[in-house]
Order: C-alpha cells, then sequence, then structure tokens
C-alpha cells in the first residue's frame, strides 16, 4: 500500500503492530457501576464459538462486530455495555451496568442476554468477579465499609490514594468473587483502568495456579522416576555385557516415561510463569498504599500466591533435572557398550593377526615345497635335455649334468618365486 505523502509504500504489518499499542483498552467509566465478569475457560479449537457468541450478544442489541476480533465494545442497551476479549485459552465477557445500590450479578446478565448464549458455549468458566464501583467523597473509606463473612479482608489505596480498593477472594453463593473499589477522585480512564487490573488480576491469579494441581499430581511420579533411575545408574556400575541389553532396554523405557512427563507438563509450566509475571505487573500497577489494619491485595497475593508458583518451579526443575541425568546415564551406558564392543573388536583383530601368521607360515612352507618340486622337474628336464643331447653324439653323462643343474636351477627358481612374491606385495601396497 502506498500511503499519501510517502515515496515509498508502507509495510504490509506497519499499522496492525502500531495499532498493538491500543489493543484491549479499559472501558471508561463514570459514576456509580455494577461490573460482572466471566473468564470462560476453552481448548484450542473452540476460539471461533466464542467469537460467535460475541456476535449474537451484539445482534441482540442491533449492533454488528467485525469478524476476527480480538477484543469489542458493544453498547447493549441504556445504561448497559459489554466488552469481550479472546485469549489463547480463555475468552472473556464483560457486562457494566451503570447504577448503585445493590443488584444481583445474575440480573445482570439476565438483562445482558447471557444466559440466552452461554449454554451454547464450549468451555468452563475459571473466573467470576463481580465489582462494584461506588463514588466516595470523604477522605478516608468507613470503616466497614465491605461487608462479608469471612474472615479476612483484604484492602488498600489504589492509584496512590485516590480511590480504595477491598476483596475477600472467597467465591460467595452467587458463585461470584466480589470486589468494592471506592472512586474518591479518579478520573473516567483511572477508573476504568484500576477495574481492568483488578479483574486481570484475579484471572492472571487462576490461570497461574492452573499448574499447581499439576506439579502436586507430578510429584510422585517423579520419585518414582528418581528412584528407579538411581538404581539403574548403580546397576550401570556394576553391570556385566549379560545384563546390557535387559539394562537398555530399562533405561529406555524410563526415559520414555521422563519424556512424557516433561512434554504434558512444560507448558503449563511455563504458561504459569508468564501468568505469574503478569499478575506481579499488575499489582504494581495498582499502586498501593496500606490501610491500617488491612492486608493489601498485593501482599496478601504474594504471600498466598508466592508458595504455590515455587512449588510449580521446583516441579518444572525436577523434571528437566530428571531428563539431563537420564540423559547422561544413556550416554555413560552407551560408552560402556562402546568399551566393550571395542574390547571385543580388539580381541577379534588379534585373532585375525594370529590366523594371518599362521597362513604366513603356511604359505612360506608351501613356498619352501614349491621350490623343491619346481627344481626337481626343472632338473628332470634338464636330465631329458642331456639324453637327447648324448643320443645325438655328445659325450654327456646325463647323470652328471643332472646333478650340476641343481644348484642353478633351485637358485633360479627361488629368485623367480621371491620376485612374483615382491610383485604381488607391491601390488597390494599400492592398491588396485
Amino acid at each position: 500500500m502506498i500511503s499519501p505523502g510517502f515515496a515509498l509504500p508502507e509495510d504490509s504489518q506497519r499499522l496492525a503492530l502500531n495499532d498493538e499499542l491500543h489493543a484491549r483498552p479499559p472501558v471508561r467509566l463514570a459514576g456509580a457501576q455494577h461490573v460482572v465478569y466471566l473468564a470462560v475457560r476453552h481448548g484450542p479449537t473452540e476460539r471461533d464459538a466464542h467469537r460467535q457468541a460475541l456476535a449474537r450478544i451484539a445482534q441482540s442489541s442491533g449492533a454488528a462486530v467485525a469478524p476476527g476480533v480480538d477484543h469489542a465494545v458493544v453498547t447493549l442497551s441504556e445504561g448497559l455495555r459489554f466488552k469481550w476479549e479472546g485469549h489463547a485459552e480463555f475468552a472473556t465477557y464483560t457486562f457494566f451496568a451503570e447504577g448503585g445500590g445493590e443488584i444481583p450479578p445474575a440480573a445482570i446478565l439476565e438483562r445482558a442476554g447471557w444466559p440466552d448464549v452461554a449454554f451454547t458455549l464450549p468451555g468452563e468458566v475459571l473466573v467470576a468477579v463481580s465489582i462494584d464501583l461506588v463514588p466516595f467523597a470523604g477522605d478516608e473509606p468507613p470503616p466497614q465499609a465491605f461487608r462479608t463473612k469471612a474472615d479476612t479482608v483484604i484492602g488498600g489505596a489504589v492509584a496512590e490514594g485516590r480511590g480504595w480498593a477491598y476483596a475477600d477472594f472467597r467465591i460467595r453463593e452467587d458463585g461470584f468473587t466480589r470486589f468494592l473499589l471506592l472512586n474518591r477522585e479518579m478520573g473516567l480512564g483511572q477508573a476504568g483502568r484500576m477495574v481492568q487490573r483488578l479483574l486481570e488480576i484475579e484471572t492472571y491469579r487462576m490461570m497461574a495456579l492452573l499448574a499447581f494441581p499439576v506439579a502436586r499430581r507430578s510429584a510422585p511420579d517423579l520419585g518414582t522416576m528418581e528412584m528407579e533411575l538411581a538404581d539403574i545408574v548403580e546397576r550401570i556400575a556394576g553391570t556385566t555385557p549379560e545384563d546390557e541389553a535387559r539394562l537398555l532396554d530399562d533405561l529406555t523405557r524410563l526415559a520414555a516415561r521422563v519424556e512424557h512427563l516433561q512434554s504434558a507438563t512444560r507448558f503449563r509450566f511455563e504458561a504459569a510463569e508468564a501468568y505469574e509475571a503478569l499478575v506481579n505487573r499488575r499489582l504494581a500497577e495498582l499502586r498501593e498504599v496500606r490501610i491500617a489494619g488491612l492486608s493489601t491485595i498485593e501482599e496478601f497475593l504474594h504471600r498466598r500466591l508466592a508458595p504455590a508458583m515455587a512449588t510449580c518451579r521446583s516441579a518444572s526443575r525436577r523434571i528437566g533435572n530428571l531428563a539431563a541425568r537420564v540423559t547422561r546415564a544413556s550416554a555413560l551406558l552407551r560408552t560402556r557398550v562402546d568399551i566393550a564392543r571395542e574390547q571385543q573388536n580388539q580381541k577379534l583383530l588379534e585373532a585375525m593377526n594370529r590366523r594371518g601368521r599362521l597362513q604366513l607360515r603356511l604359505q612360506q612352507a608351501v613356498e619352501g615345497l614349491s621350490i623343491v618340486v619346481i627344481t626337481y622337474y626343472g632338473v628332470s628336464l634338464v636330465g631329458v635335455l642331456a639324453k637327447a643331447a648324448k643320443a645325438g653324439g655328445l659325450d654327456w653323462n646325463p647323470d652328471l649334468v643332472m646333478g650340476v643343474a641343481v644348484p642353478f636351477v633351485a637358485a633360479a627358481v627361488y629368485g623367480g618365486v621371491h620376485r612374483v612374491r615382491r610383485a604381488l606385495d607391491g601390488r597390494e601396497g599400492n592398491g588396485p
């Protein structure tokens, strides 16, 4: 695409990359608001179904959304807005209803037409939160601002004292976790950002904790496999060549189990680290100031979330270390097998050398016999020639001639045989 005023075409990704800075903006909130929020966890292939739910909710109010969007804000009716966000593992549905007083979350969902859409959606609700955003003009929060049946109330001054946030992080009878946000002097944008941060903290906290049961379930298997590996390593140290095949089979089966466990848990553990980092970032963005007598939200979550995440990191490290130890044990066993094979090859070469020496001696013996045989036949041929010469009139004694010819014939045969052997040896040394 060539933009007016540019002499060069624009990069095809320029607009998308620039708009990423403005993705998922918070809804600007003024006055009293009831916020009802649902995070629905879904499978990798079910994201389009949640986009279709967004389209149906928007159509019920006469609005339309572009296909394939990852977030949208729709006005459903007077005083009721709806925000949808799609993520890799979950989709979020947030409803903003203006007005004060006590309104049950279920009534807001009914008003938005959520029940007509929810029964067709794939996935499960992982997070359900209701936030009451209430204007408050005082300089100090009321002592009993947040009513709860729980033993512990968590809260702090947020946005550097421009508001107060309270929670108990308990799931109530209606299935929702409740927050109270008193707005002292936050503007429309700041109030919206604060609500979004509280919702993201709760969502990412729960998504991070999905790895905690995985870590606990993997602990017994990890302990068993670590003991099996220790036993295999001990067997490697004292094994005999006859046991190597069985030992290699046991080690291969253990390596397959470790690889299966690692592949089954790696994504969840890595995702937990990413979600934990997002929780910590959003907590820092609250800019909390302590309220006397209460734990801040950041302090409470760090005290509860950090041990769970430490357990997940420990399990992930144990699995990685176990895989590395299995690899080292495999290399150790492979080295042992290679050494044993080299020893066998050495013995085979020694046997071949012995056979070669025996063949050389046999060859030398045969060579000596062949010289004798060839000399015998050569001398016999000389005798035949001598007898023929005597018959032709020469006064030769054939026996004498044969006796005199023996050393000469033997020397000639010996020299000829050695020349042939040297020629063959030279050809073998130079190759074909």
